[in-house]
Order: structure tokens, then C-alpha cells, then sequence
């Protein structure tokens, strides 16, 4: 007898098998606060122990440069040792005008995307998508920094390593694998020691912590918002989605960095922002996206704003729907912090 079903040889085909006729509605059930609650904790909790172990913290080893003054802000390279077998590379941006007595400002995790790396976003090299925004973010009066992710800036690995043609978010994330590491784990893991610096720096309030990103960065944005209750407001740019459209329309368009195991045995993209609920988040979707497209986009947000309503919280989502491509809208984002933090 024939099988019911067609022949699954290719793994897109098994994927589009496995997906179904589309993507999945948000996971709560009838939407009280009380589901959301039980809803937050079970799957705040699968996703964590999913993304495998993290590192043991240790001596940072922490190393700051000379001061550079550009634009109305002072900038420093940083070195520090997020565990005992890795080391970010990290710039510190400070407001020019701050005060040395008691002055305290928010603190800023800026989360650069795919690229060069840190360096564009805090006004070296030429500007890209991402609009110099880390040194915006200073010249408005926050604390930044600003960390290399694993495999990019300064931490890019040599390319007969990662070998050519090949992307080394991929082969970075096979490697580190082999130690039972997840790479999404090692940069949120690397991202909350970024937030410890923040908290202890003597000019920031440490209940005053934002951090926003774009594309990868975006990612970086949603999950460590939402696993870490430290960051008070977020906002994550050009990467609300869901893995429907990422697998199929898409074409594969994921990698090492951004890969959540198993995040479809329990919810979506929408779902791991949801988890920043109830505080405030501003989620910034491009009409021109060529990346994360606009009507995709626009149902994962429509899922987003269901949990967010299951909290109680639907005020604190703000949807920005703006005309550009893949980039920063940058003066939403700075009016969002000024609003919220």
C-alpha cells in the first residue's frame, strides 16, 4: 500500500512537513492573567534549559583603555573575561557632561547585528543600518556599552577556521557544541555580564537598564529581556517573525547564533518576547524588510500583543510600524527609552 503521505526525502521537505499549514498561534490557553502566569513560568523555564548550560562566572579580568572623546560623549575600549575560556571585546561609551559627584543615568545594552560588528554602531567605520545608534544612545545622556557577539569585531575567527563560503555563526555554534554549549546561550550569557558592569558602573542606576538591537541584535534583544528581569525596557528592531516564514518563504534564513533548540515544541519567536512582558517593549517593524518581512512581522505581532493582553500589559507594547528597510527608526527608539526609562 502506498503511503498516504509524499515521499519526505530532503530535510526542507520534512521541515515544511513538520510546520504545517502555518505558524502557531500564541501558547495560552483562554488568555487570563493566571494562564499567562503559569504560561510565563513553564515556558520561561523550557526555554532557558534549552539553551543549554551557562558558563561559570569568574575574574573578569576587567581591562579599560584610555578615554576618547568623540561628539559629546567619552569612549573606551573594554576587555573582559565573561568566563574562564572566553573574552569580550567591548566598547564604553559615557556622556561628556557627567557630573563625577552623585550623577546617575539609565544604562544602555546596545546588541550590534550581523556585520563588522560593534564598531559602526559607536561611530567607527561607515554607518550602516544600524544608524551610529550605541553613540546616539550616549549623546542623549545614557550609559552604553556596546560587546562584540562571538565570531564578529573582534572576536571574528580566522577564515581558514570557519573555512570559506561558510558562515562562522555556523561552525562557531558546531564547535562550541561539542562542549555541550549552545552560541545563543554563550552571548546572553556574555550579554548579562555586560549588564553586571552596567549595574556596578558609579554613574548608572542600576533598576534603570534598557538595551535594543537590530536584526541578530534583535534577537539578542528579545532573549535576554526576556530571561533576564534586570532590563526594564527593550527594544528589539527588523526581527519579530516566525519560523514558518524563516523555513519556508525564507528560504533557511536562520543561523548558529540565532538557533533556539526546540522553540517550536513550545511556542515561536512571538512567544520569546512575549516573556519581556509586562514591562515596556517597543518592537520596530520595517515595512521594506527584505529579512524579516512586513506581513510576517505583522502576524507574529498580532500574537505578541495576545500575550501581552493576557498580562494585563497591553499598554506596554508599543508596535512601531515605520517605511524603511532593515534598520534602526532612531528617534522612536530614543523618545521609547526617555518615556520608560
Amino acid at each position: 500500500m502506498m503511503p498516504e503521505r509524499p515521499r519526505l526525502l530532503t530535510t526542507e521537505s520534512c521541515v515544511r512537513y513538520l510546520l504545517g499549514d502555518g505558524p502557531r498561534p500564541p501558547a495560552l490557553a483562554g488568555g487570563s492573567k493566571a494562564e499567562w502566569e503559569r504560561w510565563r513560568r513553564e515556558f520561561g523555564k523550557a526555554l532557558r534549559g534549552r539553551l543549554g548550560p551557562f558558563p561559570e562566572k569568574g575574574d573578569l579580568r576587567a581591562e579599560i583603555g584610555p578615554p576618547e572623546q568623540i561628539e559629546g560623549c567619552v569612549r573606551r575600549h573594554l576587555l573582559f573575561d565573561p568566563d574562564p575560556f572566553s573574552t569580550v571585546a567591548a566598547w564604553l561609551l559615557e556622556p561628556a557632561d557627567l557630573d563625577p559627584g552623585n550623577d546617575r543615568r539609565a544604562g544602555i545594552l546596545y546588541a550590534h547585528g550581523h556585520g563588522p560588528g560593534k564598531d559602526p554602531a559607536v561611530g567607527i567605520g561607515d554607518e550602516d543600518y544600524q544608524h551610529r545608534m550605541a553613540l546616539r544612545l550616549c549623546q542623549r545622556g545614557y550609559v552604553v556599552i556596546a560587546p562584540d557577539w562571538r565570531g564578529f569585531g573582534e572576536r571574528r575567527d580566522r577564515p581558514e577556521w570557519v573555512r570559506p563560503g561558510r558562515d562562522g555563526c555556523n561552525v562557531g555554534y558546531l564547535a562550541m557544541g561539542y562542549f555541550g554549549y549552545q552560541m545563543l546561550g554563550l552571548n546572553i550569557h556574555d550579554a548579562q555580564v555586560c549588564l553586571d558592569l552596567l549595574q556596578e558602573h558609579p554613574h548608572v542606576d542600576p533598576e534603570r537598564l534598557g538595551m535594543i538591537g537590530c536584526s541578530f541584535g534583535g534577537t539578542m534583544t528579545s532573549y535576554t529581556a526576556a530571561l533576564d528581569d534586570r532590563i526594564r525596557a527593550a527594544v528589539p528592531v527588523c526581527y519579530l517573525s516566525t519560523l514558518f516564514s524563516a523555513l519556508t518563504e525564507q528560504n533557511g534564513n536562520t543561523c548558529g547564533a540565532q538557533y533556539s533548540p526546540g522553540l517550536l515544541t513550545d511556542g515561536d519567536i512571538p512567544s520569546v518576547l512575549g516573556l519581556i512582558a509586562p514591562r515596556p517593549q517597543m518592537v520596530q517593524i520595517a515595512r521594506g524588510d527584505d529579512c524579516f518581512r512586513y506581513p510576517d512581522a505583522a502576524l507574529a505581532a498580532e500574537h505578541l500583543a495576545a500575550i501581552y493582553e493576557a498580562a494585563g500589559a497591553r499598554d506596554a507594547l508599543e508596535l512601531h510600524v515605520f517605511v524603511g528597510v532593515h534598520e534602526i527608526d532612531v528617534e522612536p527608539a530614543l523618545a521609547f527609552f526617555e518615556r520608560t526609562l
